[in-house]
């Protein structure tokens, strides 16, 4: 066997080779799925096609390696690595790599041929069985042809199939991804040998699912609503598992609580199955499939779930064990404060509130202040009970919500006024022009006509500015009996339970408290103390939490004296 030199590379020559019995063969055999539709393309069809050419030649078929289920648009193959990285080993296992066709090595021209290099460096050299050709430039071009015909029919095949899967999304039929929890596969119909699949619920799992975002927005009844983290402990501590039988981990749980398919809406052809990268939302088909949750339940928890976001709201605000993490303040630099603690002489642990700007950045960032953290605790809920969730300042505080909303009312009546009119003299106005132009006192020049378009776009302003007038909020009637109820059930919630529970009660109507050096002032929003009052919050411990920034305006704020 002779062997030429070019550069750095030992190609070796087809016809020398042709005449070697001793030479030391690989075998590589691919099919793209598990079940190939063409017959000669299975894996068992290939080794007997490569063995027998073998055989054929004299070779020793040193070595297999079997690629099932993936495609050759790309290098992304376990035991393609594996063979390339082993022929190209000092020790020269092998002489050549054998495949049925060049199809089944790389369906890419320039990625085959870039390996198809990479191995000659080494000695090695790849053939077909039944595209024998040499090394010659006239043969090189041929195999440089069959890879780009190769790659264009993969291309085509995928193109056809992807329409022909999107065709079968839009008929609402099931396309073969991993079933989501809670649904299985059902099949409705048969065309021909093909078998039509649609999703249905699963009896077991979906209860599972529904249980997952119960524990999200509720709690188990022992503390407040769970966070990802928490239910997926909560999950696997009781046993609860995958469709696999793996134990559940936070990425799982988000993704069902993310999943729009709950909700009956299975998006298909939403990314890329290679890039994984977002396709454009004019290409996404909707798929309606049986709900598991109602809507309003879900977008609830994705609102939540993005005021939990770490990069929205650190994850100690919303889960730490602190009262007042994530709605304590420095009133200096408006940073919040953080648990710090320390341990005096005696061995006792003292913890406190601390501002986290000058815990970083050090004095340059704020001067800092330190607070006992059972000291703020006690002054901020004693205050509430004592000041806020007393019935007679409850009482107060709703008449100025009134009030306030009584003059709102009567501003909005006098546009709402205004605007009819316009409207009105407008389109009267049009009525008289149009009247003119039946009666032949005047003709439809192009005066009139820009006339008549200017009196249009008038009239339609006007209308559109009293649809886009939004109905006034009105300010809720409550009862004696409905005020003391919820000024005792606040009482008793911010006073104990769980920090947790204390803590969402809380934030449902306090939206920061600031911590000075000689005053402490509780910040809160008076309509949002209706919205709670009037949502029947004191009948349901879910109380709104966890929602930042939800105060418009400081219109509630209470200078409080520490003692």
């Amino acid at each position: 066997m002779k062997k030429s030199r070019v550069g750095r590379a030992t190609i070796i020559i087809a016809e020398e080779l042709g005449g070697e019995t001793d030479l030391r063969a690989c075998g590589y055999f691919r099919a793209s799925t598990p079940r190939q539709t063409e017959a000669e393309l299975t894996i068992p069809s290939q080794v007997r096609a490569v063995e027998a050419y073998c055989d054929r030649k004299g070779w020793k078929l040193a070595a297999q390696f079997i690629e099932q289920g993936l495609t050759a648009t790309d290098d992304n193959r376990p035991e393609f690595q594996k063979m390339i990285e082993r022929a190209c080993d000092d020790d020269h296992p092998y002489d050549v790599i054998v495949v049925y066709a060049f199809s089944r090595f790389f369906r890419d021209g320039f990625t085959m041929e870039m390996y198809i290099r990479k191995l000659a460096k080494a000695g090695v050299r790849l053939v077909s069985v039944t595209q024998e050709l040499g090394d010659d430039p006239a043969q090189v071009m041929m195999r440089q042809i069959i890879g780009l015909f190769d790659e264009y029919q993969s291309r085509e095949n995928g193109k056809h199939v992807r329409k022909a899967m999107v065709e079968n999304a839009r008929q609402g039929f099931y396309n073969g991804s991993p079933v989501p929890l809670g649904y299985k596969t059902v099949e409705v119909e048969k065309r021909g040998a093909r078998v039509k699949k649609k999703l249905a619920i699963d009896p077991v799992e979906a209860e599972t699912v529904r249980l997952i975002f119960r524990l999200y927005r509720e709690g188990d009844g022992t503390s407040g609503p769970l966070g990802v983290k928490n239910l997926t402990s909560w999950l696997n501590e009781r046993g609860y598992r995958t469709r696999s039988g793996a134990r559940f981990g936070v990425a799982t749980v988000h993704g069902i609580l993310t999943n729009t398919i709950y909700v009956g809406q299975w998006i298909f052809n939403k990314r890329d199955s290679r890039t994984l990268r977002q396709k454009p939302a004019k290409e996404h088909v909707t798929v309606e499939v049986p709900v598991i949750i109602p809507t309003a339940e879900f977008e609830a928890v994705v609102a939540t779930l993005k005021t939990r976001d770490p990069r929205v709201t650190a994850p100690r605000v919303v889960t730490g064990p602190i009262l007042l993490t994530g709605i304590a303040t420095c009133a200096s630099c408006g940073g919040g404060m953080t648990l710090r603690t320390g341990t005096s002489s005696t061995g006792k642990v003292h913890k406190y509130y601390t501002c986290s700007t000058c815990a970083r950045q050090g004095k340059t960032g704020c001067k800092g202040r330190s607070v006992p953290m059972d000291k703020l605790d006690t002054i901020v809920v004693e205050n509430l009970v004592e000041r806020l969730f007393q019935p007679e300042r409850l009482r107060v505080i709703l008449g100025k919500l009134v009030d306030r909303r009584s003059e709102q009312a009567a501003e909005v009546d006098q546009r709402v006024s205004v605007l009819q009119s316009e409207a009105t003299a407008a389109e009267d106005k049009l009525k008289r022009l149009y009247a003119m132009v039946e009666n032949g006192v005047t003709e439809l020049d192009d005066i009139l006509k820009d006339r008549i378009a200017t009196l249009k776009a008038d009239r339609d302003r006007a209308k559109e500015a009293l649809d886009r007038i939004k109905v006034r909020p009105k300010a809720h009637v409550f009862d004696a009996q409905a005020i003391d109820l919820f000024g005792r059930l606040m009482r008793e919630n911010i006073t104990s339970g769980p920090i947790p529970f204390r803590k969402a009660y809380i934030k449902s109507v306090v939206d920061r408290v600031e911590v000075d050096d000689h005053a402490i002032r509780i910040v809160g929003d008076q309509a949002t103390l209706e919205q709670v009052i009037a949502g029947g919050q004191n009948a349901n411990p879910n109380v709104r939490s966890f929602v930042r920034k939800w105060r418009a305006r400081n219109e509630a704020t209470h200078d409080l004296r520490s003692r």
